[in-house]
């Protein structure tokens, strides 16, 4: 009895260390690039006549992300402003690797909007992928496909395409960004 008393203490004491390590996943260091403050430039793509004419508009922000949930998690926030500082968009966002399911989950609050948005992505070869699920600016549902590519230590570059008819067709690059390091740790 007393070592089966023994033993489950020492289960006790070394349980949780055991199940943190079992889950935090080798994967789960592929959103690291993310880590840091980024500015950022982004470019919304230009669909009616007046923006033809004019151009696209010019919007600009910050994006910086830290590990999260004893670094099982990457959670970050996104500020835009137009050219005149005016907020546009603020978003702050989760990612957790699924060790279980094999890919990344992440979820995404519009701040302005209170709109929540999901996704699920992997990473394939040099790009990160997600596939989501939400609503579009006019509050339509919609289908997205995000990637981030030409990553590296100074900066990476985002696109969205969005999909409002389930997939059927696609609007690529409705947003662009071009992140550019500002400091390795967000503030």
């Amino acid at each position: 009895m007393k070592q089966l008393l023994l033993f489950v203490f020492a289960l006790l004491a070394l349980g949780p260390r055991t199940l943190h390590a079992q889950a935090v996943a080798p994967e789960s260091k592929q959103f690291d690039f993310l880590l840091g403050q980024w500015q950022i430039e982004v470019t919304p793509k230009v669909s009616s006549l007046a923006a033809m004419v004019h151009g696209s508009p010019r919007l600009a922000g910050t994006w910086k992300a830290w590990r999260a949930m004893d670094g099982l998690a990457v959670e970050d926030e996104i500020r835009i402003v137009d050219a005149s500082g005016n907020p546009i968009s603020l978003s702050h966002g989760m990612r957790i690797y699924s060790k279980a399911e094999g890919h990344w989950k992440s979820s995404s609050l519009d701040g302005y909007r209170a709109r929540f948005s999901e996704s699920t992505g992997q990473l394939q070869g040099a790009e990160m992928r997600l596939n989501g699920r939400g609503v579009d600016p006019e509050g339509k549902p919609a289908l997205t496909r995000v990637r981030y590519f030409d990553i590296g230590a100074n900066g990476f570059r985002m696109q969205q395409d969005r999909s409002i008819d389930e997939g059927k067709s696609w609007d690529e690059g409705v947003v662009s960004i071009v992140a550019k390091r500002v400091a390795a740790a967000a503030p």
